[in-house]
């Protein structure tokens, strides 16, 4: 993912970026099995079709389902072509299946350097080896030479936190240099922010967010592979090829002219050189009252990018309710993955399938609308499935839907993300990522109960992984959302094999080797299917309406929407 990016709700053996972001049990992939001529799906969630559906969908005929590609006409159509099978109807613009998302695609040249200029002298970076760097901006050329260097700790302002790390700085004209993930994290300090949690103020979308709105000129974040819940791989293979990003025209967060990242070993070099030790500016940036810290540097670039205005689409289908069709709930789900990358790949490959991240998600939510649609009664609130794209470029196709829903968010009842689906066999547990968040989570118990199953939080709380997936926008706008799904306590295999199998799929997140395997355990998968269908019927026959837990950050916007749309 490029965002990082949202991963799977796993263990901390998993905690990968994203996006975005995801961590579940997996096991070894293999090269997909010829398809069989022709598949026949039942109406009940069923691991034989599912299978297919991920198959299908991570088949290199489909080229890693790039937004933009020819790999995305194709995957659009299939999910369209699905959603008709079923029988939904369509949800998108203009009565059609799909919802044009506009895109600025943006592609880095990767013989850019940054040129650092220190005490010990000059230097160049390399691209992809000692940093990446990419604009949002729109514009094909942005240089900037002898830009100061300042260290501002974590890059976060949150006065509720009593926490400014630009306190008294003015960083017009300077490029920002910052930590991955929260204060507290690396002291291991419980008494800061929700000390091993990672709260929104530790991804690095808000940190190049935050160093737009304090006018800096760029902002690089050092790497390291705690910090961030994933490697250095993934940093560079996610900012490598074409970025995109929305209009923005439909976008108000603001942009900085380039933002990037740097290795570990970049900053510890660039620190020595300014006569600092980086872990102990580390540690001093974990104190309240930090102050920015001048690295005695600076950096030039030029920057030249190739920029193209596109479209990609969201794929909606509605199952209209038959006593309040005004009234949704919402399942989602992201199509899109990173591509081929042409010279790259081990042993040749060079398409990145995309198979767990996210053809699982999609034939997941393909399966629950085939059960809803094929069982009588209907239900009586409206269900809408909502495969978006751009997830990989930081949750663009459903900030897109968010903005311009198909059903208005204060009548969206609650939404069911399925991102990462593990496909390692049934488990003993139940992961609920940012566990502790809404009332949808106690339904959900109701269904684990009877699988006898437990309701756990990731395993790397610390990955902030509630904040890499695409519900992330609706629960920003403060519409209840649920990401979970299946554990790592094995039910074949303890949590002995779900390490095993998560260990094997965290090599091959975001690379070739994410690809569909015949001899996946697909129980576990129709388990959590059954579970979150659950949910979601319950909701859709029903009348409630399900909130935040007292004193979620969400609970405000949500009940202010609900104010306004006239609600008790």
């Amino acid at each position: 993912m490029r965002k990082p990016l949202l991963l799977l709700a796993l263990p901390a053996a998993l905690a990968l970026a994203g996006c975005g972001d995801r961590d579940a049990a997996q096991t070894a992939a293999t090269p997909a099995a010829d398809a069989p001529a022709e598949h026949t799906f039942s109406p009940a969630i069923n691991g034989e079709d599912f299978g297919e559906m991920v198959r299908m969908l991570a088949s290199d005929e489909f080229e890693g389902r790039a937004p933009g590609t020819a790999g995305e006409d194709k995957t659009v159509e299939y999910i369209k072509a699905q959603f008709e099978r079923i029988g939904l109807q369509p949800g998108g613009d203009n009565n059609s299946w799909y919802q044009t998302v506009p895109m600025v695609e943006t592609s880095a040249d990767p013989s850019t350097v940054l040129r650092l200029n220190t005490s010990a002298g000059a230097r160049e970076l390399k691209f992809g080896e000692d940093m990446v760097i990419a604009t949002r901006s729109g514009r094909t050329d942005v240089n900037v030479a002898d830009s100061e260097l300042v260290f501002v700790g974590y890059g976060v302002d949150a006065p509720e936190q009593n926490w400014n790390d630009y306190d008294g700085l003015d960083v017009k004209g300077k490029t920002v240099v910052m930590l991955v993930n929260d204060p507290g994290f690396h002291a291991n300090d419980a008494t800061l922010f929700d000390g091993e949690k990672m709260t929104y103020y530790g991804r690095w979308t808000y940190k190049f967010e935050e160093a737009a709105r304090k006018g800096a000129v760029a902002a690089l974040i050092i790497h390291d592979t705690p910090g961030a819940s994933y490697g250095w791989d993934v940093v560079k293979n996610s900012w490598s090829g074409p970025q995109f990003d929305l209009r923005t025209e439909d976008d108000p967060e603001p942009r900085l002219p380039a933002q990037g990242w740097i290795t570990g070993d970049v900053a510890k070099q660039l620190f020595a050189d300014a006569g600092l030790d980086l872990d102990a500016q580390i540690k001093a940036a974990n104190t309240r009252g930090f102050k920015p810290v001048p690295l005695k540097a600076t950096v030039g670039f030029d920057l030249k990018s190739t920029i193209a205005e596109k479209s990609s689409r969201n794929v909606i289908g509605i199952l209209p309710g038959t006593e309040a069709p005004e009234q949704a709930v919402l399942y989602l789900a992201h199509w899109d993955h990173l591509g081929k990358h042409e010279g790259e790949g081990a042993d040749g490959d060079t398409i990145y399938n995309g198979a767990i991240d996210n053809a699982t998600g999609v034939a997941g939510i393909i399966e629950i609308a085939e059960q809803f649609a094929t069982t009588d009664p209907k239900p009586k609130r409206s269900v809408v499935f909502v495969a978006v794209t751009l997830e990989e470029s930081g949750l663009l196709g459903s900030k897109y839907y968010v903005a311009q829903p198909t059903i208005d968010l204060a009548q969206t009842v609650a939404v069911i993300n399925l991102d990462a689906m593990s496909v390692a066999g049934p488990s003993r547990d139940f992961v609920v990522t940012g566990q502790g968040n809404s009332e949808l989570e106690d339904i959900l118990k109701t269904f684990a109960d009877q699988q006898n199953r437990t309701l756990v939080p990731e395993g790397n709380t610390a990955g902030g992984f509630y904040f890499r997936s695409d519900h992330f926008n609706f629960a920003k706008a403060g519409v209840p959302a649920l990401y979970a799904k299946g554990g790592n306590d094995l039910v074949d295999g303890g949590t002995a094999g779900g390490k095993a199998a998560t260990d094997d799929y965290a090599k091959r997140y975001h690379q070739p080797g994410d690809e569909y395997n015949p001899e996946w355990n697909l129980d576990g998968v129709v388990q959590d299917l059954e579970a979150l269908y659950g949910v979601g019927r319950t909701l859709a026959d029903g009348d409630q309406w399900p909130t935040w837990y007292e004193g979620n950050p969400f609970k405000a916007a949500r009940d202010q929407m609900r104010s306004e749309a006239g609600a008790p």
